[in-house]
Order: C-alpha cells, then structure tokens, then sequence
C-alpha cells in the first residue's frame, strides 16, 4: 500500500508540475496572438554602416564550409565596414579546404581572416572568445556552418540597435531541409514553436528571451559587459544571454527575418544536438537559478518564466516519470476503487495536453497556409512530434541529469552534410556516428514495456491512457529501429 502511495505521489507531482509549465505556455501563446496584432516599426537605415565582424566557429566541416564561405562572401554591406572571422578548430582534413578557400576570398579583396587554435579549449565559447579578442567590429555577428543568410541579412538586423540598451538581435531559423524525413519534419515543428510562440511571447511580455548561438547579432560591449563568453556549460549562448540580461542589456527578436539552416538527418547527429541543448540548459539552471531569484529588479512573473526557460528540458524527466509510471497507475486504479477521486484529479490534469495542442497549432498555423486538410495534418505531425520526443527522454533525461549534477562532458558537434532536398544523401560521409549504448537496450526494452501497457488495458478494461501508451510504443519503436537499422 506504501509503495502505491509513492508511485500516485511521484506521479501526480510530475503531472502538476507539467501542467504549471503548460499554463506558462499558454500565456506565452497569448502573448504572441497580441503580438502579431502590433503595428511593427522599423527603424531607418543610419547613414554611416557601423563596423561589423562577422564570427564563423568551425569544428571539421567538410562538407559545408564552401557552401558557408561563398554566402558569407556575398552578404551586402559596405566592404570598409565588414570583417570576417573564420574560427576553425578543426582536426581533419577540412581546415585545409578551409584555409584555402579563406584565402582565395582575401585575394578578392574581401577583410577575412583564418584563425586556427591548436587546442579546443572551452570549444565554441573559447573560440567565440579568442576572435573577439582580435575583431574590430562594433557589432559582432555570429553563424553556425550550415546557416545561409540572405545577402541583405546585415542590413535588416543592424539598424534595429537604435537604442544604447539593445545588446542583442536574434533572427528566426529557417530549414532548407524540412521535408527530408519525419525526422527533419518534427524537428521543424519543434523549433518553429520555440522561434514564433516562445521567443516572441518573451519578448513581448518583458521576459528572458536567448540568443541562440547562430544568426543573431551582439553588441560588442553587451559580451564584455557580461562577462564574456564561458564554456563551463554545453549551451554558452542560452548562459551569455541570462547574464546580460540580468545586468539590464535588451534583446530584440526578429521574427520576420529568417535565416536558413540545415536540420540534422540522422539521428544519431539528432541525439548528440538534443543532449548537447538539454544538458546546456540543465547546467544553466544550476549556473543561473540563484542570480535570477536573488534579482532586486525583476518583477516575480518574469522569474517565473526564467526558472521554467532554465527548467525546459527538464520537462523529460518528468515525462519519462508519467510515462514508467503510467502502468503500475492502471493496475492500482483497477484494484484500489477507493482512490478513484484522485484519478478523477489526475486526469482533469490532462489538460496540459490541449494546452499544448492549441501552442502548436498557433505556431504551425503562422508557418503553413492554411487548408481545409490543415488541422488533421497537423494532427498528424503532433502526434508524431510527442511521441519521438518521448522516445528520446531517456536520452535527453541522462543529459538533464549530467546537467543538474554537475558531470562534465565535451562539446559534440552536430555534424552536417549539404544536405537540401530529398535527392541529397548522408550516407557514405564522414562524421556519422555508429556506435551503440546501453541505452539503446534501454529504449528497446521501453518498446517492449509500452506495448504491455496496451495489453494491460485489456486486463484492466480501463483505455484511458491507450492512446498515450500508443505514442510511447511508437515513439521508443521508431527511435529503436531507427538506431539498429540505420545505425546512425
């Protein structure tokens, strides 16, 4: 009888918690819905282009580097006012290509330089960090290797730090790949509702917002206002923007501006970028969490949705808990008919889903035309998004915990292949990853587990949670012959 206690415990407390985030949420939601209602402003082109240094971190980009370097090249902006910092850290071969390709664009007369650091040292905020200090730029501009920013990128960004107090611009990401697979599908479902619904129902509610470590822009004094870059955490760009916010600096986002992207097509290059993003922000709670309390100027809402940006990933812990836990639920609410009030509460709980049904239809709604087949569409890829999200929660939950416990790791890039329609391929290419972990046993054995929830809805005759045991049977399913099959 103890032990049920404890499991209705921790499974109640994970469910309340969840839907605490949704509420969040749901503001954020209609934060962006008064938002797009604004007149938007933009400000005027100065009449004398400030200095900008553009910043490429690189770390062994074979097959994306040419592309990088001729958009780069090609962006408009007075040539006496633009410098490009190429940041290799590479370790094969590629920093070759790189360095000569650096090279024939200097003798076309464009100012970029090729700086190349033997040891990795707090890799891309060490970089990031080593380039400033030789950048003459007022503004510093950053871009991941597989960003193709239009060539009037810098002259749609810049003039919006009108004010002394902006400190950073942040620009939406786009996907050239979107539809390669339904792994690049969710995944741009994914960040299509962080880049419209969160980042702009921050901003417009005066809370946190983050730059997001590739196509944003930095005022050069907000960096060394705040301390600089740090590579104490996975994720320096989500740690860099708390703390200059805390000192009072300004973001401005830039929804309407897009910066096209490569999405990941394999998973294992998948994983290593959602263990990197969850584990970062779990060591940005712990880096941060005291800093934003102890704030003498932030009002209690703002901190609120600070502790819960911070607490974000976390959110697959507590998924993973409802989900192990969903099925010793079934079988103490078959036998123990006294309780039933509680799972009357449990399931008003459920709401959180609807709440997050409705996000996501806002966001997929601003990013595709809307037809009378929409809905069930997006149905669909929900569906599909939640449950190859919780598929991976054992994954992303041994990330989290690395974070909050303070188990240091390597920053593992996300390796990228030139990847832009369904004709291109990934296989035969370096940097895919082939090795296996006990968690893939984990995830199988989870597969296994999921589909005797389904069974177990039989003996009970109770089919309240089928359909999510379906989407976990489907989620740890796809993500499990997805790893052996493909093995990558």
């Amino acid at each position: 009888m103890i032990l049920n206690y404890i499991i209705i415990a921790l499974y109640s407390g994970s469910l309340l918690v969840i839907l605490l985030y949704s509420l969040l949420q749901l503001e954020l939601v209609f934060n962006y819905k008064k938002a797009k209602k604004q007149k938007k402003t933009y400000p005027k082109e100065p009449q004398d282009w400030p200095m900008v240094s553009v910043q490429l971190p690189l770390f062994n980009e074979k097959y994306v580097v040419e592309r990088l370097l001729k958009t780069i090249s090609n962006l408009d902006y007075p040539k006496s006012k633009l410098e490009i910092q190429v940041l290799d850290d590479s370790t094969d071969d590629s920093k070759f290509i790189t360095e000569r390709l650096t090279k024939d664009l200097k003798e076309k007369g464009l100012d970029i330089k090729y700086i190349h650091r033997r040891r990795r040292e707090n890799y891309k905020a060490g970089a990031l960090k080593e380039g400033l200090t030789q950048a003459k730029g007022e503004f510093i501009v950053v871009f991941d290797a597989d960003f193709l920013p239009p060539s009037n990128w810098l002259k749609k960004t810049i003039p919006h730090f009108n004010t002394a107090e902006i400190g950073v611009v942040q620009t939406r990401w786009g996907h050239v790949n979107r539809n390669y697979s339904l792994l690049t599908k969710i995944q741009a479902f994914a960040l299509d509702f962080h880049f419209s619904i969160e980042q702009v129902g921050r901003s417009y509610g005066g809370h946190f917002i983050n730059f997001n470590g590739t196509a944003g822009v930095w005022r050069k004094t907000c960096i060394e206002d705040a301390g600089n870059w740090e590579g104490d955490t996975l994720t320096e760009d989500l740690d860099l923007s708390y703390r200059a916010q805390l000192k009072g600096w300004k973001f401005t986002y830039l929804e309407e501006v897009v910066t096209p992207a490569e999405l990941p097509v394999v998973l294992s290059a998948a994983r290593s970028q959602q263990f990197r993003w969850n584990k970062g922000a779990a060591e940005n709670f712990r880096k941060n969490f005291r800093s934003v309390i102890n704030s003498k100027t932030l009002p209690f809402k703002t901190k609120l949705h600070s502790l819960f940006h911070l607490l974000n990933s976390s959110m697959f812990l507590l998924i993973l808990i409802v989900a192990v836990l969903s099925i010793p639920i079934l079988y103490i609410k078959y036998q123990q008919s006294a309780l039933d009030f509680i799972f009357y509460i449990l399931a008003i709980m459920g709401v959180s889903t609807f709440i997050f049904i409705y996000g996501y239809w806002t966001s997929y709604k601003q990013m595709h035309p809307v037809r009378i087949k929409s809905f069930f569409e997006f149905l669909v890829l929900f569906i599909s998004f939640f449950s190859i999200a919780m598929g991976l929660s054992v994954h992303n939950t041994l990330a989290i915990l690395e974070g909050h416990f303070n188990k240091k790791s390597a920053f593992i890039r996300t390796p990228k292949f030139d990847i832009a329609s369904s004709k291109d391929t990934w296989k035969g290419k370096m940097y895919v990853n082939k090795k296996l972990s006990i968690l893939n046993g984990i995830e199988i054995l989870l597969f296994g587990y999921f589909l005797y929830g389904l069974y177990s809805a039989y003996l009970t005759q109770d089919f309240g949670l089928v359909l999510f045991h379906i989407m976990l049977a489907f989620g740890f399913g796809f993500i499990s012959f997805k790893t052996i099959f493909s093995k990558a």
